[in-house]
């Protein structure tokens, strides 16, 4: 009974996802035929195998997803909405890009120092909005938001202060790490030059970690219980607005790591290039894995997929690659609908079982009594 209440359960929670791809799938649809673009001929070229250069960069792109939405996710199970992902991610980078860009430390140590400098960075930044909801009840969704727009501002006004001018080109970009601070790639794929981000194992230590922690731990355990019920959490001793606090700044110190595989694989340096958007792309996808480190690992793969496969949308279908931007918030809002379709199909299973439970206690109460 408790094996087949599990595969339930797990049928349940994969329903949602599978419902919200199909939904995004169907309206996508609808909108193409409605614009007159061959629908066909779209769908064919998203849902196409992948070449192998491709792969890589699908790969690359799902490890700062995972990353971003591992960052968004604790503070989700916390029912804290830090939507300030993109701005932690955006101060930390440019931090670290400045400070290991100077070289004082050797190779290994001065990438140890620019990930220690990024965690830094954006847990202080994420600091501001939990203090704020916990001293003055600010709303962690405005003050987030309000931040992310601050740090862009912020960062774009501090890099043309350090910056330097990349020679025959207008990007302008923070001095270059140096060549031992950089963290060569891995040729996991065969038959391309590109490589994966060697900061895979980053992704890897803070999925690991998340999992450990927050599902292991009193810490993690209090963090949970807070986030369902604070009455209930005061209750039973927790000190509320500490686990607010600790959770805001945990959530920023994981942000904090987001732009690492890039500057440290990709870019070397922070620069107005940079990639934006990670922040935002992490909440979708911390939405559509459900907060749980295996199920972020498939979402962040979808996202890479449909982002890399869009490229060709424009030269093979003649469509505009933005239209997978379409497909995407389709998922997201269909994703939340679904998980609400299913948590009241899961309430309504447990009533009746708890119903059917009672009867049969009932009868054989009923058939012990004397006559």
């Amino acid at each position: 009974m408790s094996a087949r209440f599990d595969l339930r359960r797990i049928l349940m929670s994969l329903a949602a996802p599978a419902l919200a791809i199909v939904v995004a799938v169907i309206v996508t649809s609808v909108i193409l035929a409605v614009a007159g673009d061959p629908v066909g001929k779209v769908w064919s070229t998203i849902l196409s195998v992948p070449r192998p250069r491709v792969v890589v960069s699908i790969i690359n792109a799902s490890i700062v997803y995972y990353i971003s939405a591992i960052a968004v996710a604790i503070g989700f199970r916390m029912n804290l909405f830090n939507i300030g992902v993109d701005g932690q991610y955006r101060v930390a980078a440019f931090a670290a890009a400045v400070v290991a860009g100077q070289g004082w430390l050797p190779g290994p140590l001065n990438i140890l120092l620019g990930l220690v400098v990024a965690m830094l960075a954006g847990g202080l930044w994420a600091a501001i909005a939990g203090l704020l909801k916990v001293y003055r009840g600010v709303s962690e969704v405005i003050s987030t938001i309000m931040l992310n727009a601050i740090a862009t501002i912020g960062v774009a006004f501090l890099l043309r202060k350090v910056a330097l001018q990349v020679e025959g080109s207008n990007v302008t970009s923070t001095k270059p790490l140096p060549d031992d601070s950089r963290v060569p790639g891995m040729a996991l794929i065969p038959g391309v030059s590109r490589e994966v981000y060697g900061l895979l194992f980053l992704a890897i230590i803070v999925g690991v970690l998340y999992w450990f922690i927050l599902g292991k731990t009193r810490f993690g355990f209090d963090l949970r219980a807070t986030g369902r019920s604070e009455s209930a959490a005061v209750a039973s001793g927790v000190r509320v607005k500490r686990m607010v606090l600790t959770a805001m700044v945990l959530s920023g110190v994981v942000a904090g790591l987001v732009g690492m595989p890039l500057l440290f694989g990709q870019d070397y340096g922070y620069g107005d290039t940079f990639q934006p958007g990670l922040g935002f792309a992490g909440i979708a996808v911390a939405l559509l894995g459900r907060n749980h480190p295996i199920g972020i690992i498939f979402a962040a793969l979808l996202w890479g997929f449909l982002d890399q496969q869009s490229n060709s949308l424009q030269i093979t279908a003649g469509v505009s690659d933005r239209l997978v931007l379409i497909i995407q918030g389709v998922i997201v809002l269909s994703v939340v609908i679904a998980y609400e379709v299913i948590r009241r199909a899961n309430v309504r299973f447990e009533q009746r079982k708890v119903a059917q439970a009672l009867a049969e206690q009932g009868s054989l109460s009923k058939e012990g009594a004397p006559a």
